[in-house]
């Protein structure tokens, strides 16, 4: 991880952010002239007043066909390209709400749209790392969860958070089966892994909304964790005292652990993760501890043996 200083070379000098950049300036402009909102309803609409933020990695960014083409999202199928060509057709990412509940004293519904109108949204970018051994850059908007926690100020008794993604067969054909997944998808963090400064809400990638392919209209992003526990198309949060059930540690517990952090020690029963496949590249790189955030979070783990606790 890298805290980008002033003199540091920007993202943009690496891959050049002018394209999206400019197309986002049009976008914003034109939507303001017509009076209308510029969230908007489609996977291809502009975001406003998005800052730069300290938290860049700078490494080459995946490329958005890429981001947006090679996805696992099995509520649309099984195939990387599925996704692509099915969510954009099927989700409706507007209007959406959040439910935000449990082990806290102010609980409560937000509309996706308020929330970004409301937020100082940031761009990041981060390294993600698949359980499958391949990864990305990608240049995430959003903001921090850790404060948009806060805000429904959890109690004593919240020691992890519980996520899920919609269940509704008929915008996600996939969960109209539940003979091998246990819909709807469920994910789940620690409450100081929550609150860490890394963990980050993203409404949008590359200056504009989510498509639907990547978990429109807001997704969790936990870059120190395998790509799965960032849970897509969110509805609901629950503050509770025991570690909640997640998708793939109930399918798999041997092989998806709960916690999920990259480590290269720890192989999956079926493949190492010592090296990765960086897509749009041709030659595999050594895996980093904690996707290479171990000075941001390793200190959550003190004390915990990561292969037992993987």
């Amino acid at each position: 991880m890298i805290i980008r200083q002033a003199s540091d070379p920007g993202g943009s000098e690496i891959t050049p952010r002018s394209t999206y950049l400019s197309r986002r300036s049009l976008m914003v402009g034109a939507l303001a002239m017509a009076g209308l909102p510029m969230t908007g309803r489609g996977a291809d609409a502009a975001l406003p007043n998005v800052a730069e933020s300290g938290f860049v990695v700078n490494e080459t960014r995946t490329s958005l066909e890429n981001i947006t083409h090679y996805n696992n999202f099995y509520e649309f199928g099984m195939d990387k390209d599925q996704p692509a060509k099915r969510a954009p057709g099927r989700l409706k990412p507007r209007p959406w709400a959040v439910k935000v509940e449990g082990e806290c004293g102010k609980p409560g519904t937000f509309d996706v749209d308020d929330f970004i109108r409301q937020s100082a949204l940031e761009e990041r970018v981060y390294r993600h790392r698949c359980v499958e051994a391949w990864s990305m850059v990608i240049p995430w908007v959003g903001v921090p969860l850790g404060p948009v926690l806060q805000r429904f100020e959890p109690n004593s008794r919240a020691k992890f958070v519980a996520f899920q993604t919609l269940f509704d067969p008929e915008q996600m054909p996939e969960e109209s089966s539940r003979l091998i997944y246990p819909w709807p998808y469920t994910e789940g963090l620690r409450i100081d892994e929550a609150m860490n400064p890394l963990a980050f809400l993203a409404v949008g990638l590359y200056g504009d909304v989510l498509p639907p392919q990547n978990g429109a209209p807001i997704r969790l992003v936990v870059p120190w964790k395998y790509g799965f526990k960032s849970i897509k198309s969110i509805v609901a949060i629950r503050f509770v005292e025991q570690q909640p059930p997640t998708l793939w540690n109930s399918l798999a517990p041997g092989e998806y652990g709960f916690y999920s952090n990259v480590n290269p020690t720890v192989d999956h029963p079926r493949w190492s993760q010592a090296k990765e496949r960086r897509i749009g590249e041709f030659l595999r790189r050594p895996t980093l501890m904690f996707n290479g955030y171990g000075e941001q979070v390793a200190g959550l783990y003190a004390g915990m043996d990561l292969k037992k606790n993987f």
